[in-house]
This record gives C-alpha cells, sequence and structure tokens, in this order.
C-alpha cells in the first residue's frame, strides 16, 4: 500500500509517528517544531504541518538562533530521551540555526533542523536570499550546516527522505552520535508528491542503547583503579544522560572514591553528599582542585575534558597519574593517552564496581577530601554573604539560591556567571543546574530556559543572564509569555562585558572595548531593562539591593507569567577562592609592561602543562 503525498507532507507523517520510551512511558519522540515561516518552507511544509497540528504541535519563535536554543535546551532537560526540530527559510533565517547547531554539535544534544533551501530544479535561479558560489552550482548557503551536524543531506527530490529521514534518527538517538542533524529541503521539492509506502509512516518506539564495555578494557580498568592510593571521578554530562546519577553515587561510596563535577556534569551528586567535592578545573572549587593535582588515578565518567575541566591540561600534577575515560564515545575515550572504556556510563559503572570487588581508597584520602571540602564551604559562604556595596555576582548568586527551593532549575550560559555558578551553586538533584558552556553561547539563556520550562513545566526555573547577552538575545521573552511558559530572569546589569574585561585586564592589557565606559561613545548608555522586558509582556522591575531581590524572588514564584528582576553589579570582582589556571595566549611583544609581566607569567605557568600522556 502506498500514500500519495508531498515530500513536506511526508516529512510531518513521519516525525509524528516516532516514539520513545521515557521512565517506563511510551511518548511522541518529537514535541513538536519551532517554525518561522519565510518563503523557503511556508508553502510546503507550512501547508504540511498545519494538517498536522494536533499530533506535532507547531510553535512560533521570534529568532530562529533561539528557537533551536530552545529545543537544544528541552532535549538538555529530557536527557536527550526527547527533542524537537526546527525549520526556516532559505537565507538568514536558515543561517541564523548555524550558531545553534554549533551549540548542539560541541554539547553532544539532538536537534533536527529543516531549513528551507534553493529551487532543485533551478528554473528560477537565483531566487531571494540565494547565496551564489561562482564556481559550484551545487552550494548553498545550507552547506554552512555542514561541518556542525552530525548528519547532512539535502532533499532534491522527494524520494530521498525514504534513506535520509531514518539515517537522521539514527544519529538523533545514538549516544555515541547524538548530535544535530540537518535536512536541507528544497522548496520545490517540499512542494512535489510521491507514493510513499504505507510503512514508512508505522510508528516506531526508539529506546536508550545501552553500549557495554569490552572485557579487555574492563581489565585494564579495573586493575589500574584497584591499585590506585588517590583515585578521583571526574563527572560529566554523560552521567546525566545515561540516567546514571544513583550508579554514581553507589560506586563513590562503595569504593571511598571522592567525585568532582564538570559544568554537564554538575549535580549528579547533591551538593551536600560528604564525597562531592564540587566543580574542577578553572571554575572548580579549591577542595576539587586540590585532590585533582594529587590524585593518582583520574575516571573521567561522560566528559570531553575540555580545557576547562583540566585547567588547560595543567591541573593534574601527579607526575605518575594516569587517566581512565569511561565514554560511550571512542573520540572522548580515548583523549590525552589515556585508558579507555568505552561504554554507557550507568552499565560501565556497574561493571567497574563488580570487578573492584569491594576494594576502598585509603581512608587518609578520603579524610583529606572532607578536610578540603569543610573549608571550601566556609569559602563559598563567604563568597556569597550579602554586602553593603554594589553586589558581585557571587554575592547575587547567593541571594537567588537563598530565595529558591532544591527542585528549582537554574539555567545560564555565557560570560562570568557560569564559573561562578560552577563554583557556588548548590546543586541538589539531577536536572536543577542547566548550563550550556560547552560553546559558550551568548544569547542561549532566556531561550534555553523557555526549552527547559516546556520539557520540566512542574519546576520552577530561574535564568541568570548577564546584561551582554540579554542584549543579545531577548525575544524570547515574549515567546515565553505567549506560549504561557512562566520563567523567572534575574539580569545582572554590570554595564558591559565585564568577565571578558576581566580577562583583558588580566592578561596586562588595558581596559578597552568591553564595559560601556571604555568604549567609544559620545553618550553613555542607561539602557531600562525593566521597560524592555516590560514591552514583551513580562512582569519586570528593578532590585536596588540583595534584599530587595530575594523579596522580588519570592514575588516572581507566585506570578502568573515571565518575571524580569534587574540589579546592577560590579564588573570587576569575581570570586578569587578556588580556580586554575586557564590557558589564554598573552601576547609576546608589548609596549605596556603589563603585558610583559603578564607574558612572563604566562610563559611560567605553560611549563605546567602535561600534553599527550
Amino acid at each position: 500500500m502506498t500514500l500519495r503525498l508531498t515530500m513536506a507532507q511526508a516529512v510531518v507523517r513521519y516525525l509524528a509517528a516516532q516514539r520513545t520510551e521515557c521512565d517506563g512511558r511510551v511518548e511522541p519522540l518529537f514535541a513538536g517544531i519551532w517554525a518561522i515561516f519565510g518563503h523557503g518552507n511556508v508553502a510546503g511544509l507550512g501547508e504540511a504541518l498545519w494538517s498536522m497540528r494536533d499530533k506535532l504541535p507547531t510553535y512560533r519563535a521570534h529568532n530562529e538562533q533561539a528557537m533551536a536554543h530552545a529545543a537544544i535546551a528541552y532535549a538538555k532537560a529530557s536527557r536527550r530521551r526527547r527533542m524537537m526540530a526546527c525549520t526556516s527559510s532559505i537565507g538568514p533565517g536558515a543561517t541564523n540555526m548555524v550558531t545553534a547547531a554549533a551549540v548542539a554539535h560541541v554539547n553532544r544534544l539532538p536537534v533536527l533542523l529543516l531549513p528551507g533551501d534553493v529551487f532543485a530544479n533551478r528554473r528560477p535561479d537565483p531566487v531571494l536570499q540565494q547565496v551564489e558560489v561562482f564556481s559550484d552550482g551545487t552550494v548553498s548557503a545550507n552547506d554552512c550546516f555542514r561541518p556542525v551536524s552530525r548528519y547532512f543531506d539535502r532533499i532534491a527530490r522527494p524520494e530521498q527522505i525514504l534513506a535520509a529521514l531514518p539515517r537522521a534518527m539514527a544519529v538523533l538517538t545514538d549516544p555515541a552520535e547524538c548530535g544535530p542533524a540537518t535536512l536541507a529541503l528544497c522548496q520545490d521539492t517540499q512542494a512535489e508528491a510521491f507514493d510513499y509506502p504505507e510503512s514508512f509512516f508505522a510508528e516506531r518506539v526508539w529506546r536508550l542503547r545501552r553500549v557495554r564495555p569490552d572485557e579487555r578494557e574492563l581489565v585494564d580498568a579495573a586493575a589500574l583503579l584497584g591499585r590506585a592510593k588517590k583515585p578521583l571521578i571526574v563527572a560529566g554530562g554523560g552521567v546525566h544522560y545515561s540516567e546514571a546519577a544513583e550508579t554514581l553515587r553507589k560506586v563513590a561510596e562503595a569504593h571511598g572514591i571522592p567525585v568532582t563535577e564538570t559544568q554537564a556534569g554538575k549535580g549528579a551528586l547533591p551538593h551536600d553528599h560528604p564525597l562531592n567535592l564540587g566543580a574542577i578545573g578553572v571554575t572548580g572549587t579549591g577542595a576539587a582542585n586540590a585532590l585533582a593535582a594529587e590524585a593518582d588515578v583520574i575516571l573521567a565518567v561522560g566528559t570531553r575534558l575540555q580545557d576547562f575541566t583540566t585547567g588547560s591540561w595543567a591541573l593534574f600534577k601527579n607526575p605518575d597519574r594516569r587517566i581512565v575515560c569511561l565514554n560511550v564515545q571512542p573520540f572522548d575515550a580515548g583523549k590525552h593517552a589515556a585508558l579507555p572504556l568505552v561504554s554507557d556510563a550507568q552499565v560501565g559503572l556497574e561493571r567497574l564496581s563488580s570487578a573492584l570487588a569491594g576494594r576502598r581508597a585509603p581512608e587518609s584520602w578520603r579524610e583529606r577530601a572532607a578536610s578540603e571540602k569543610a573549608g571550601w564551604v566556609e569559602a563559598a559562604a563567604a563568597a556569597t554573604a550579602p554586602a553593603n556595596a554594589l553586589p558581585s555576582d557571587a554575592q547575587v548568586i547567593g541571594a537567588v539560591q537563598r530565595a529558591t527551593e532544591p527542585g528549582d532549575v537554574v539555567v545560564c550560559a555565557a560570560g562570568g556567571l557560569p564559573g561562578e555558578l560552577h563554583k557556588l551553586w548548590n546543586a541538589s538533584e539531577p536536572g536543577g543546574y542547566h548550563l550550556e558552556y560547552g560553546y559558550s553561547c551568548m544569547g542561549y539563556e532566556i531561550a534555553g530556559g523557555l526549552g527547559v520550562k516546556m520539557a520540566r513545566p512542574e519546576r520552577e526555573v530561574v535564568v541568570m543572564v548577564g546584561d551582554g547577552s540579554y542584549l543579545m538575545m531577548n525575544s524570547e521573552i515574549a515567546t515565553s509569555v505567549m506560549l504561557g511558559k512562566k520563567l523567572t530572569v534575574v539580569v545582572l546589569d554590570n554595564r558591559g562585558f565585564g568577565c571578558i574585561d576581566r580577562l583583558q585586564r588580566a592578561t596586562g592589557a588595558e581596559s578597552f572595548n568591553n564595559l560601556f565606559e571604555h568604549a567609544r561613545h559620545e553618550a553613555l548608555l542607561a539602557i531600562d531593562f525593566v521597560a524592555h522586558a516590560a514591552s514583551l509582556g513580562a512582569m519586570a522591575e528593578k532590585a536596588a539591593s540583595l534584599a530587595e531581590l530575594e523579596a522580588a524572588l519570592r514575588r516572581a514564584r507566585a506570578a502568573p507569567r515571565t518575571c524580569v528582576i534587574v540589579i546592577e553589579t560590579d564588573p570587576r570582582v569575581s570570586t578569587t577562592a578556588g580556580g586554575h589556571w586557564w590557558d589564554v595566549a598573552v601576547p609576546e611583544v608589548s609596549e605596556r609592561a603589563e603585558v610583559r609581566r603578564a607574558r612572563a607569567d604566562y610563559e611560567r605557568a605553560l611549563k605546567g602543562q602535561r600534553l599527550g600522556d
């Protein structure tokens, strides 16, 4: 049996038939599709989406990059069990999504991107918004998606989706290959009909594949860990995606191994668990980094080991240290001469624990961890305590923490806030800490918060965003109001890019072009964020102090729609406790003595890096 459908109709019907298993329930795999229509998708895909609007909801956004961020955040908050698709027109609408595709690619998160494309028949060539490459007639703007997509295809004939859609699904649902899939849909092909097999639209349930470890790799990893005197676990995002938080707790307790957390892994253990030393690396706690410097075996679980985690590979100072990388993706498991253990995190941890046969780290190592943690708790409390002066980011974090509840979700992405949150935020349960720091994309915050709220409507979602990121992308405040998805957005106004200004000065340079006062100007800006947010439909107010901020947050919890709270902060201050060196190259030649001194410090720090071993 066949069904005669346009290519666009077939795509929508296929997506609506995909299912997933979550917590024992079978649900639609695609929670909906974000769409901003233009001449490349309104006639074909638009008509198809309208006809299936009750089975595959369509959501309207205000910015293509933002809607893709919302879809990515939805997938992350759903632990990659559910996802969304996004469609745009052929030109700027499509290229607006490229940045979001990079976010998904770096963070290994699924999103299906369906940009419109040029005419396959080329009769009206060139069409409005078409990018022409003089030497290659097969190129369109959508080729920009190739390096930031795990799977890419251009659909120029209606029957091509019979192969392309299943291939895209295989990538989107694979724990190792997971990332963005892009199907560029030629706009004339969207409207062309084909007799599709009815079986193509049969429901399919996609279940989590749990890759089991190779026995030889398992034996080697267990032997190395079994000999360790100072073992340390680094928990990454893979712990959450594998739903392995409880398994991690059992392993840590059974074998007495302290646990540290990456940005993506934070919340894998409750912050007050005795073995949880908190954040590791450049934005790490003093406790985590102290033990990392001495650890002889590091078990890295579900992490890419990027430079913020490893302190640019200068953090693990023990000359005899070895790394075991437990990761479902072989590319990550084999980094930096690590002993690979290619496996799903939950299964791999369970098998490792059995192989260790009750062995425990020395009591002295656990005592050292407890002592370092106690010292860090005091340092963090001091950093987040209220002050009378213009508050720091850390002090605002303290106020937000005091006004929230354990089940709330904090969302952030870029600037100085992620570093302070990584160190200082007390995450009580998995999913309560949602940071995009793989790509550190300014503008993700509010759109990401919307995606989190759509995935977890029962939880309060608090977005913390600097004024720089807010100005880059704030349009989805209006979308949150329109959809009835309430957010609480805390805007920290330091009048510029305070984080990069601090980094600029740390490398010996003069403050330049980051804060408003140091940028070329005829008049200093005084932006009324309250009025702006209110114009987008939010309830908005300004807090003049930390006490007012806490009171405003309590009002926001009871409010019926999105609330925006603005507070001015000090751009010069960041938490000095904890942290680690980060490799940011300093000019080798400069007329400034400050830069020359910074260069000398930089060259000394480089000697601490250990690469390739």
